[in-house]
């Protein structure tokens, strides 16, 4: 299992390291190196993430997040990415763009590459920082039968009985943010992109949900998707054949597999943001940041299909802590400065004390039953 789940991922580590040692020399080859680790380090909460929802998909879409969803990973954020925001900042063409990141330079020195991603900081840590905060948001105000910190997650989930009081308080931290963390001449920039994030998070999730559910009909309330059940597609497109209702499935997963990606691209912001304090060569951070989301993939499929997340129960709450702690650190950052080392240990963290809970938790429920069967036995002495 450990193999066949991490085996692609070790074989295309190998490659890219061996081309990173070609292009950058040794240089090259340890950067690279620290850029996965970073990478593997902020974005581990986004794998146990990524499972709660992947679990809920057929092997077919599982397989689809592993081949496809790699490349819309690797190529799209963190190639394709950067270069599109230094293009749009600076109003330069595609080939400009990637002229001027193979010429790498200063990220202090004005007209740089790294230095117009650093201008574009305010605009991707607003937008990304508030999709993430959405998606805690909506965890913490729903009612759950299984709480982790339930002092306060009691207490969230009554107020969240509100109506879209995850809208309210997620405009609340845009207008912070831009009004109290941006410098002046961003401050329209922020609050344009925390508000676009907020929207796409609302569209990608309404159009989830609007194709997983249907009143009228008891096999689709159930099917994959954003929050649906698990293993159903392929039940329910054998029993309806080409029809209407495996349409239905079909966008319903279509849309989770599209849910995943964009929660994927989220987690990657602080981490391509951050790879250019270690380097501004694009190449060696397109390689290093690449190895970093193959592995993180690998583990999303290992923990669905090793079950940890049904075994470890606390762990997706661990996970979306740490995201809420991710978007809230993320918005702080258009204004203070926050070394990456402190996002990942934080996130980190957060999954180690809900993994121990969780551990402590299945402990004292064998305790529990093991003392009920013994008193059943003595009944029946």
């Amino acid at each position: 299992m450990l193999f066949r789940t991490f085996g692609g991922s070790f074989a295309l580590t190998a490659v890219g390291l061996v081309i990173a040692l070609l292009y950058g020399g040794p240089t090259g080859l340890t950067i690279a190196a620290i850029l996965a680790v970073l990478e593997v380090s902020l974005s581990f909460d986004n794998a146990v993430v990524n499972a709660t929802v992947l679990e809920r998909m057929s092997p077919f879409w599982q397989k689809l997040f592993l081949t496809l969803g790699i490349a819309i990973a690797v190529i799209g954020m963190r190639m394709a990415f950067p270069l599109v925001i230094v293009g749009v900042t600076a109003d330069l063409s595609p080939v400009e763009a990637v002229r001027l990141a193979l010429e790498k330079g200063d990220p202090s020195t004005p007209g740089t590459y790294g230095y117009l991603m650093h201008e574009a900081h305010p605009a991707i840590a607003a937008f990304g920082g508030v999709f993430l905060l959405m998606l805690f948001l909506d965890f913490v105000f729903e009612e759950r039968d299984i709480k982790w910190l339930s002092w306060l997650e009691r207490p969230l989930a009554r107020i969240g009985k509100l109506d879209q009081l995850s809208v309210v308080v997620a405009m609340v931290a845009v207008v912070i943010a831009a009004y109290a963390f941006a410098p002046e001449d961003k401050m329209a920039t922020v609050l344009i992109s925390g508000i676009l994030g907020m929207v796409l998070y609302l569209l990608v999730n309404g159009l989830g949900q609007l194709f997983e559910s249907d009143e009228d009909s008891d096999e689709v309330q159930n099917l994959p998707g954003i929050y649906g059940a698990a293993g159903r597609i392929e039940e329910v497109v054998r029993r309806s054949g080409n029809g209407p209702l495996a349409v239905k499935v079909g966008k319903a997963a279509f849309f989770s597999f599209l849910y995943l990606e964009l929660l994927d691209a989220s987690f990657s912001f602080d981490g391509v943001v951050g790879a250019f304090a270690i380097t501004s060569d694009p190449i060696i951070m397109a390689i290093g940041l690449g190895i970093g989301a193959l592995f993180v993939r690998s583990l999303t499929v290992f923990l669905v299909r090793q079950g940890t997340l049904s075994e470890y129960v606390y762990l997706e709450h661990g996970a979306q802590w740490a995201i809420g702690a991710l978007a809230a650190m993320l918005l702080c950052s258009i204004r203070f400065e926050i070394p990456e080392v402190v996002t990942g240990l934080f996130g980190i963290g957060l999954i180690a004390a809900a993994f121990i809970s969780s551990i402590m938790r299945n402990r004292h429920d064998r305790g529990s039953g093991a003392d009920e069967e013994e008193a059943v036995e003595l009944a029946a002495v």
